[in-house]
Parts: structure tokens; C-alpha cells; sequence
């Protein structure tokens, strides 16, 4: 079994369960292990091989969170998604406090368990790097140029402190990565870090989502749900975009940074908040303040300790160690022995304005490593013509709002098959989040079960 393709573990009683993740598993390009109980699990897989486990909660015998316990205290880091039909309030939040990536209802959506997967596995993927002295010493944060060196110090004087961190950089920059360095350097790092896009969750469910909401908060609210802050109690809280919050849910943050106590929406039950907050936005915030956009006592709050992280264009002296980074990994991925670019190809990333940073050149890659057939890697100028244009205009019409939006999601949608998540995903080919797409599908009623191939 190969380490650079390790298997998905399924674990689940049901056996139609199984065969139905397994095979959403399995046409994502993943290899899949099903068992039908926790027993059988342990006895089966692979200690020595790294992987992700979708985990049911009401097995036979041994539960899954007696499971997660058991991989607990042999030191198994897996990351664990809890799937099940029978979730309740005080078992998710033992679920997330224990370490859990996720704790997903049945039934789920496809894309939503694909983006749980891929989170997993970039998890345990962090955690290999940073175990065996990966080369930037901070999990995937690669580079070795004088402009990311002032941001590894950052993490490295701030990470330790409970101190509010507000990351500031362009889409594309690697905030979240940042954000997980500064959690893992943090005495929080053995608790839950929570991650919140507050650009890609509806503006009337934000605060539910943050803060949580009780049986009959609103019309829909059919059970207690817990909030972000609740699921991340003893660890880090990430809000990314937070420029993107409304005004009402900004007061709510603010009492959290204030006083670190919050109630649920319909609820009257105070709950403190033991929460280190990390927030992040490619807005500039000054200027929000200006417009009254943006609340200036909340600024300050989250302003403590302000990190930049720098374009792509300001530190092209790690294109190189950036690109040999993501040439291993997909080229491992795919199978090909592509030992490494050539110096035209060097020569033309470092030559390019790179609009939309890492993330772009991340794409570049997956895609030349696609259609290359040689063990130099080499990018046609084209190529980068054509990324600095197509995902900007379709990330614009979709900002924007503009009459094309709705042709552009759906022509990607057919593309794709239906699927958002994922590298070969619609979200990808827009260039934008799997999360900002997925609202965009809500809230334009677009069917996106029409595109797929049964």
C-alpha cells in the first residue's frame, strides 16, 4: 500500500453505508477500506500507513467515540468525521473537544463529506511536515525569503501568547496556514481549531452558526445546534473574511472578545468561552471603518497582534522551493516521475505578477503535472495567460452578482459533473471556495444533482 496514496477507513454497521461512501470515496480518486465495526477496524488496517477515518457513532460493541478514544491513547493522530443518524448536541461537542475533524448528520451531502475528507487528509499531511522537520519548520509554510521570514518570527513570538491575532493578506496568501501554525505553536494545540468562512455563510445564519441557536430559535431551527465557539471551546477559533460580517453579529463578537461569554440565539443560558480568536481578511479595514462598514472598537479588539502576509510577487525568491512543493506532491499523486522543473519554466513563474498567489501557482502546477509527459516539468506562457484572467473575471461575476453569474456556476457545474469540492471541483474552476460556491448554488436555487452523471 502506498504511503503517498494512503486509504479513506470507513466504518459503519450499515453496509449500504458503507458501499455508498466507499464509492463516492473511490470516484473522488481515493482508495477506500470499509469495516462493519470498530473491532474489525483495529484488527484490520494499517498502523504504520496515514489516513483519514469516516467513523458512525452507534456501532456494535465498541462506539465510535469509544473508538476515537482508543486511537487516542495509542497516540493516532487520524483525523476522524463522525457520520451519523442519530447525533445529539452533548455528542458532537464531545466528538470536537476530543479532536474531531467533523460531526456530519445523515443523511450528507456529497460534497459536503468530499470536503471533509480533503481537510483530513491536508490535516495529516501538516502533521507528517511538521513531525519530520519539514523545510519551513512550520508546517506547509514553504519559503526561505527575508519577507516570509518576518511572518515565521511572528508565529513564533505570538503562537505561545493568548493574544488576538488578525492576519491581513490577498486571497491567496496562505492565511489559514498561518492561523494553523500560530494554533500549533499555542498550548491549545491538542484542542479543537475551528474554522468559520464569514463571506461564505448566509448573512441570516451567521450568527447561528457562530454563537449556536436552541429548538425554536427560528422558523427551521428544529433541534439545539451548537456554534462555532461552543465546538471550539478550549482551542482556537479561525474567522476568516472576517471583514464580511454584519453589522449585529460584529456587536455579538465583539462582547465575545470583550467578555468572553455568549448565549445561544432563543437561548437565555450564558456560556463562557474559553476561545483564542485568529481572524483574517484580504479587506482593508481602515477603510471599512471609514465607509461605517466595519465597527473600529472591534477593529482594536482584533488588531493586537497584526501579521501581513506577503503576495507572491513580493517573495518570488521561494517560487522555486514553492514549486518543488507542489511538484512533488501531485506529481506522487498522479504516478509520474517528474523530477523537477526546468529553468525555463523557473524563470517564467518568477517572471509572472501572480495575481492570485499561492493558490494560483498551486493550480498551475496540478495542471502541468496533468499533461506532462516528461520528467522536466514544463508550463506553456499560455497557461498563465489564461489563469490570470479566467478565474478573476469568474470570481468577479460571482462578487458582483452580475446576470452571467448563474451561466458560469452552471457551465462549471456540467464540467465537472456536479462536484464542487475538490481540486478537479467547481469552486476550483471558478477560484473561489467550496463554501462561497455552495451558498451561491443556495441562494440562485441551482440544482446541481441535474449535472451529475448517474
Amino acid at each position: 500500500m502506498s504511503e503517498m496514496n494512503p486509504p479513506i477507513y470507513i466504518v459503519d454497521d450499515d453496509s449500504s453505508v458503507r458501499e455508498a461512501v466507499g464509492s463516492l470515496v473511490r470516484s473522488a480518486g481515493w482508495r477506500a477500506e470499509v469495516f462493519a465495526s470498530a473491532q474489525e477496524f483495529l484488527a484490520g488496517r494499517r498502523k504504520d500507513v496515514p489516513s483519514c477515518l469516516v467513523l458512525d457513532v452507534h456501532l456494535p460493541g465498541l462506539s465510535g467515540l469509544d473508538l476515537q478514544q482508543e486511537l487516542a491513547n495509542s497516540d493516532c493522530e487520524m483525523p476522524i468525521i463522525f457520520l451519523t443518524g442519530q447525533g445529539d448536541i452533548p455528542m458532537a461537542v464531545q466528538a470536537m473537544k476530543a479532536g474531531a475533524l467533523e460531526f456530519l448528520t445523515k443523511p450528507v451531502d456529497d460534497e459536503v463529506l468530499l470536503a471533509a475528507i480533503h481537510r483530513g487528509i491536508a490535516r495529516q499531511q501538516r502533521g507528517r511536515e511538521a513531525g519530520s522537520g519539514a523545510r519551513s519548520g512550520l508546517g506547509q509554510i514553504v519559503g526561505a525569503s527575508a519577507a516570509l521570514n518576518v511572518v515565521r518570527n511572528q508565529i513564533k513570538i505570538v503562537g505561545p501568547s493568548e493574544s488576538t491575532v488578525l492576519i491581513l493578506g490577498e486571497t491567496g496568501t496562505g492565511k489559514e496556514l498561518v492561523a494553523q501554525a500560530i494554533h500549533e505553536r499555542s498550548h491549545r494545540s491538542k484542542k479543537p481549531f475551528v474554522k468559520m468562512n464569514c463571506a461564505a455563510i448566509p448573512r441570516d445564519l451567521i450568527a447561528s452558526e457562530l454563537f449556536g441557536h436552541e429548538k425554536g430559535a427560528y422558523t427551521g431551527a428544529l433541534q439545539r445546534h451548537p456554534g462555532r465557539f461552543e465546538l471550539a471551546e478550549g482551542g482556537t477559533i479561525f474567522l476568516d473574511e472576517v471583514g464580511d460580517l454584519p453589522a449585529e453579529t460584529q456587536i455579538a463578537l465583539l462582547r465575545v472578545l470583550q467578555e468572553r461569554e455568549f448565549e445561544r440565539l432563543g437561548g437565555s443560558q450564558v456560556i463562557r468561552a474559553d476561545v483564542r480568536v485568529i481572524a483574517a481578511t484580504n479587506r482593508d479595514l481602515r477603510a471599512a471603518i471609514a465607509a461605517g462598514s466595519f465597527r473600529s472598537d472591534l477593529f482594536y479588539r482584533l488588531n493586537v497582534f497584526p501579521i501581513r502576509v506577503p503576495p507572491l510577487r513580493e517573495r518570488k525568491e521561494d517560487i522555486p522551493l514553492l514549486v518543488e512543493h507542489f511538484l512533488q506532491h501531485y506529481a506522487s499523486r498522479a504516478g509520474k516521475n517528474i523530477s523537477k522543473a526546468s529553468e525555463n519554466t523557473l524563470e517564467l513563474l518568477k517572471s509572472y505578477s501572480w495575481p492570485g498567489n499561492i493558490r494560483e501557482l498551486q493550480n498551475v502546477i496540478e495542471r502541468s503535472v496533468i499533461v506532462c509527459q516528461t520528467e522536466d516539468l514544463a508550463i506553456d506562457e499560455s497557461c498563465l495567460a489564461q489563469e490570470s484572467v479566467q478565474p478573476s473575471q469568474a470570481y468577479q461575476s460571482i462578487d458582483e452578482k452580475s446576470a452571467s453569474e448563474r451561466g458560469a456556476i452552471e457551465t462549471a457545474l456540467a464540467e465537472t459533473r456536479g462536484r464542487v469540492a475538490g481540486p478537479c471541483g467547481a469552486a476550483a474552476k471558478l477560484g473561489v471556495p467550496p463554501s462561497t460556491l455552495e451558498s451561491k448554488i443556495r441562494s440562485l436555487k441551482i440544482n446541481k444533482s441535474r449535472f451529475r452523471v448517474v
